[in-house]
């Protein structure tokens, strides 16, 4: 895939190129809203990852004039680290497609910008997981269980797609970690904190129990209704 990187932070533009080339994609970047709105409109992209702060012109108003032109339907992640709703609601009402804020982890960029990809080529309402009552649609990311909204930090959906995709077997807590970091998981046992966070939203709310505990080895998402050995 050619995606096009308007972002004036060259350090996350570099580890953009970085992680994204390795995979075998193709990268252009801007520094600059005006730059990037010139190469956004006339270059062939899959996806435009947008910085909502940029010299010259600001990535709302790239996104907003972009939206303008009729044949510019490329998919946009706008990047900030401005998290409040008001903020989001302006960003998706200026036409983006998703919104991620800073900071961010790689994987998770890559997964949105596969999704978007994904929704666009027409395939994404094919690409749902699903376990017991609990339903996962990797084009919108939506989360739900027995047809009610579960609302998940990012991290904690990642886990629950690399845990869904696996289901019934166990996922070791190397392969989440990595799912989670790539190849440089963060000190102290981050990965506990996250499956804690998992369960209540998943688990909490409901009397059967989906993620369950293997001891020395993992976790695993299954509809098992009694689990002795189930922890944290």
């Amino acid at each position: 895939m050619r995606l096009l990187v308007i972002e004036d932070n060259r350090s996350l533009v570099a580890n953009l190129f970085e992680y994204f080339e390795a995979r075998g994609h193709t990268l252009d970047a801007a520094p600059d809203g005006i730059t990037g709105l010139h190469l956004a409109s006339k270059g062939a992209y899959d996806v435009v990852i947008l910085d909502w702060m940029l010299p010259r012109m600001d990535g709302r108003e790239v996104l907003r004039r972009l939206r303008e032109n009729e044949n510019s339907g490329v998919p946009v992640i706008m990047l900030t680290a401005r998290d409040e709703l008001p903020d989001k609601i302006a960003g998706f009402r200026a036409g983006a497609d998703d919104y991620l804020t800073k900071p961010f982890a790689l994987p998770e960029l890559e997964v949105r910008v596969e999704a978007l990809i994904a929704r666009v080529a027409g395939r994404g309402r094919s690409r749902i997981l699903e376990v017991q009552d609990l339903r996962l649609d990797l084009a919108t990311l939506e989360v739900t269980r027995g047809g009610q909204v579960l609302h998940l930090y990012p991290a904690c959906r990642k886990l629950l797609e690399t845990l869904m995709q696996a289901s019934p077997a166990a996922v070791s807590r190397e392969r989440l970690e990595h799912a989670l970091w790539g190849d440089e998981p963060p000190d102290g046992d981050m990965l506990r904190s996250h499956i804690y966070e998992l369960r209540r939203s998943v688990d909490g709310p409901f009397p059967v129990k989906l993620i369950h505990t293997l001891p020395r080895v993992g976790y695993r998402l299954a509809a098992i209704t009694q689990d002795p050995a189930d922890g944290n």
